[in-house]
């Protein structure tokens, strides 16, 4: 890629000023299911005045990427959906029927992260606003989405896909630590949705009123586990690993640290079969990949440039775009 991003020597901390935002359409959708985090950007774009659909899985579709079923009509549903959202028998896709949870914007689809967006824009906005929404935000997953271990996540694949449909379309991540399956009620779901409606709020008014997002621009935007004093730095995908993801041919012999803590963690041991080892990555970056949102987000607000698509296209001109709207001096 031709200069590799030019603003790279120059990161620029985001000052998000206050600002009241347009009532925009707002699609909502992950690929994690009814979560608190969802739940609360819900709450927090409402707040704001935003109409608000939410489209998620009716399970966790942590990894699927761009996964489809084409063709394949949804069945009512065998077991029962994350955190209540639906009960055994359901529909394959519908209003969820938690207690709480408003059922009129609030649906699940038991299906794959990027069916639950498609659900979300193509039928349940249609029937609302008879058009596209003016965004969809795709999260905030429970864990970072950072560097190549983007090509699987459902999180930046429905993103990616909305933008291709040519929507404005927003990837967020969030530590693992912001779960909460009974109350969804974490308090870091919540520091995280004020953020992402600030992040709404300061794009729409650069918008004037326009697109949120120039055509064939997505963002990738990844918050630390650490969330005070974390500021906003645009960034770039780059090339850094921030996760060891590799294939071994027994499990139980060969765990990652992290594989050894997650089986203690639900109680069981790891077989001694063959599969994907997920763990972190010790080694330190190179000098030219200090500015990779793998690294950034370790200590700030990574927002980084998204092309939509494969079509090649020169990023350097969508950087300029970020950099200009993200100047802390504007």
């Amino acid at each position: 890629m031709k200069q590799t991003l030019a603003f790279v020597g120059t990161l620029i901390a985001l000052t998000l000023c206050p600002a009241v935002a347009d009532a925009r359409n707002i699609v909502i959708t992950n690929d994690d299911g009814l979560t608190s985090n969802v739940v609360a950007l819900y709450k927090a774009l409402k707040a704001e005045g935003h109409d608000v659909i939410v489209s998620v899985p009716c399970d966790n579709q942590s990894g699927m990427g761009a996964a489809i079923k084409i063709g394949q009509p949804l069945a009512p549903l065998r077991k029962a959906c994350r955190a209540g959202a639906a009960p055994v028998g359901a529909p394959g896709a519908g209003a969820m029927a938690r207690p709480g949870i408003p059922a009129a914007d609030f649906h699940y689809v038991d299906g794959t992260p990027v069916m639950a967006m498609l659900y979300g824009v193509d039928v349940l906005g249609q029937q609302r606003w008879g058009k596209v929404p003016d965004l969809v935000l795709s999260g905030p997953n429970e864990g970072q989405n950072v560097g190549a271990a983007i090509l699987g996540s459902g999180t930046v694949s429905a993103a990616q896909m909305a933008a291709v449909k040519g929507l404005s379309a927003i990837a967020l991540s969030a530590g693992m630590r912001t779960v909460d399956d009974n109350a969804l009620a974490n308090p870091d779901s919540a520091k995280v949705a004020a953020l992402s409606a600030e992040l709404v709020a300061r794009l729409d008014r650069l918008s004037g009123g326009g697109r949120i997002l120039p055509e064939g621009l997505a963002l990738n935007v990844n918050f630390p586990d650490v969330l005070e004093g974390a500021k906003w730095q645009a960034s770039r995908i780059g090339t850094y690993q921030a996760y060891d993801i590799r294939f071994v041919a027994d499990m139980a012999r060969d765990p990652s640290p992290m594989m050894k803590a997650m089986t203690g963690q639900y109680g069981k041991d790891l077989p001694h079969l063959p599969g994907l080892s997920f763990g972190m990555n010790s080694a330190e970056p190179a000098p030219g990949q200090k500015e990779d949102e793998s690294v950034v987000y370790r200590h700030a607000i990574a927002v980084s440039p998204m092309q939509a698509g494969y079509e090649p296209k020169a990023l350097d001109g969508y950087v300029h775009w970020l950099v200009d709207r993200f100047d802390a001096g504007k």
